[in-house]
């Protein structure tokens, strides 16, 4: 038995077919039955049912299956440390950022390993939660940081909650409702609102706080992952930015922003987390990110 025999079987066992097995490992479909024959030689043990043209697992080889992944994720394991060791640096960076992390993370962090650490190679990924955590399964990423709000927790995932930032409606200074002392809900439907994707417990808040108006599927106008693209929107037209404040920090600081005074107030936020893969071995260099994470996600 070797890895690339246990790879074979894995490979089948999630395609159930080994004509669409054998393409994606780059096989003839004999070379890949032969493989799993010599496994199965191996193991004494059958691992695979053929009923016609499906393929499935016997009990045994669903065992065979589970052990071998984890044998293969710390075999990979271990090959990246050795080349950690041999290169003697911090290593590479590759990070997944969500849209509120990535407005307050992205060029701050950029900037900091340029200066501090030019040897560390970083790669920064932007996009939908659900594909950032197929790429950190998939080993294209070694962190996330993210709306846990947005994540379902599973085994293979460690969890880290880093702080929670209060949400609100901004506009612009010269907006016809700022200035205003206090404003009612329905007033901000005559201007379009700028919004992330919301998560299901958002939406719930909304609806409960405001209406079924609020639901983010009738309330969002203008809907994207770039956070600084929707508060660039709201500082240049008559949009309203509904999210994470201290992603307009700048901006309300100067006074180019306002937070709208809502009656009755929001009270929602958005809750960071830190992401990896549970069991996987971090490079040196996720220590230095926890650290930059920890001083510049905040208020």
């Amino acid at each position: 038995m070797d890895l690339r025999q246990l790879q074979h079987l894995i490979c089948l066992a999630e395609t159930g077919s080994f004509s669409r097995a054998a393409e994606q490992l780059h096989l003839t479909q004999s070379a890949l039955s032969r493989s799993i024959q010599a496994l199965e030689r191996a193991l004494e043990a059958r691992l695979i049912d053929r009923l016609g043209k499906r393929n499935e697992l016997t009990p045994l080889g669903e065992v065979v299956v589970t052990h071998g992944r984890r044998m293969l994720f710390e075999a990979d394991e271990l090959k990246e440390n050795l080349k950690r060791l041999a290169q003697g640096g911090l290593g590479s960076l590759r990070l997944g950022l969500g849209s509120g992390p990535g407005a307050l993370l992205m060029t701050p962090l950029l900037s900091h390993m340029a200066r501090e650490h030019p040897q560390v190679r970083v790669s920064v990924s932007r996009g939908p939660t659900e594909l950032q955590l197929q790429m950190l399964r998939e080993r294209q990423l070694d962190a996330l940081v993210i709306d846990l709000r947005r994540v379902v927790p599973a085994d293979d995932l460690q969890i880290e909650s880093l702080i929670e930032l209060r949400a609100g409606f901004i506009c612009r200074a010269s907006h016809p409702l700022a200035g205003r002392r206090s404003l009612a809900f329905d007033e901000l439907l005559d201007y379009p609102i700028a919004t992330t994707p919301l998560s299901d417990e958002v939406a719930r808040l909304l609806v409960d706080r405001y209406g079924v108006q609020a639901h983010p599927e009738r309330l969002a106008s203008l809907r994207c992952e770039d956070v600084s693209s929707l508060v660039d929107t709201a500082l240049n037209t008559d949009a309203i930015f509904m999210g994470v404040q201290a992603a307009a920090r700048a901006h309300l600081q100067s006074g180019a922003l306002v937070v709208l005074p809502l009656q009755p107030p929001l009270q929602a936020t958005a809750r960071f987390g830190l992401i990896t893969l549970r069991g996987r071995t971090p490079s040196p260099v996720m220590h230095l990110l926890r650290q930059f994470v920890d001083q510049h996600l905040c208020e």
